[in-house]
Order: C-alpha cells, then structure tokens, then sequence
C-alpha cells in the first residue's frame, strides 16, 4: 500500500489551482485510490490567494485539511507567503523561479526547494494559458501519486468540449503536461 501523499496548490485567482487540484482527484478516483480535494473559497476570485488541499492515498481519509504537505505548490509571491507554514522537514517545496525577490520568504525548513520555469515555458514554448497544465505535470513527477495517461484522460473528460471545437488545444493541453513532467524530472 502506498503512502499517503498530502499536496497543497495555491496561487493568484486564476491561475487554475483549484482545476488542477481537482483533475489529479479524479485520476486518482479513477485508478481505484482514495483521493480527497478541498478548495479554500475566499476572496480569490478578487485577486487573494487561492489554495487548493489535495490528499491521495489507499485508505479512506478522514479530514480534509492538514497542517504539513508532502508536496507544497506556490505559484506567486504571495502564495509563497501563504504556504510557507505548511512545510516540514519531509516537504517539497515547489515554486515557479520567475517569482522575485522571494529569496527570503522561502521555507527554511523543507526538504528541498525546487524552483521551476513553469511560466516561462508556457510564455515561451505554449501559451500562457497552460501554465496550469504545466504545474499539473510538475506534481505529477513530484509526487507519482498518479499515472500521466490516468491524468490525460482526466483532462480530456474536463476540457473535451472546448478541444471539440478546437482540436489544437488538445495537443498544446498534452504536451504543457509533459513539460511540466520534464522540468521536475531534470532536478529530482
């Protein structure tokens, strides 16, 4: 039986933490695991931090929140503030490295600090848009809690409509998934 994996996401109102906590919960579903996702409603939509709580594991879980992630995703400044208090000494914390002036404001007690081009890479080799998709791939590698194509098929159920309409999407969708997956691949 595999271990229980607690993952926090959270970043600026927009930018898809809660659809990417929400697709890895229903992989997972899927593949027959435990898997429990609870949004942090709030002023997000207004600009605030939005932050998503995602456990996955083989045994029902009984609470939502956590005090310690195994795997903590910030995505901005401020939700590297935000966040920071959930890190421990078995943490990985995940943060886009295009953020500034964050130095000082990164956990000192997580295991280890990766830093990923995750906009950067959507801006340059995507679109802006999937820059979600990108942080998808990266918890993906970084906590292997669920199988990529389980993930893809996820991705296909939420967004099939719009890849209908323009079947290009799915290609661009896919492959910022893959990136993402390569970015923390190199540093692990």
């Amino acid at each position: 039986m595999a271990k229980r994996v607690k993952i926090i996401l959270a970043g600026e109102g927009g930018q898809g933490v809660q659809s990417v906590a929400e697709i890895i919960a229903e992989a997972a579903n899927e593949e027959g695991r435990e898997a429990l996702y609870i949004p942090n409603f709030g002023v997000e939509q207004r600009g605030g931090v939005s932050v998503a709580y995602l456990q996955i594991g083989d045994e029902p879980i009984g609470a939502p929140k956590f005090l310690i992630g195994d795997i903590v995703v910030a995505l901005s400044d401020r939700a590297v503030r935000r966040t920071k208090q959930y890190a421990g000494p078995e943490t990985l914390f995940v943060y886009d490295s295009g953020i500034e002036n964050i130095e000082n404001e990164l956990p000192g007690n997580a295991k280890k600090m990766l830093g990923i081009p995750a906009i950067e890479v959507s801006k340059k080799e995507l679109h802006p848009r999937v820059f979600n998709i990108v942080i998808m791939g990266a918890v993906l590698k970084a906590s292997d809690v669920v199988a990529v194509e389980n993930v893809k098929t996820a991705v296909e159920r939420k967004l099939g409509y719009i890849f209908e309409k323009k079947p290009e999407l799915r290609e661009m969708n896919f492959r910022a998934l893959d990136r993402g997956f390569e970015l923390v691949a190199s540093q692990l």
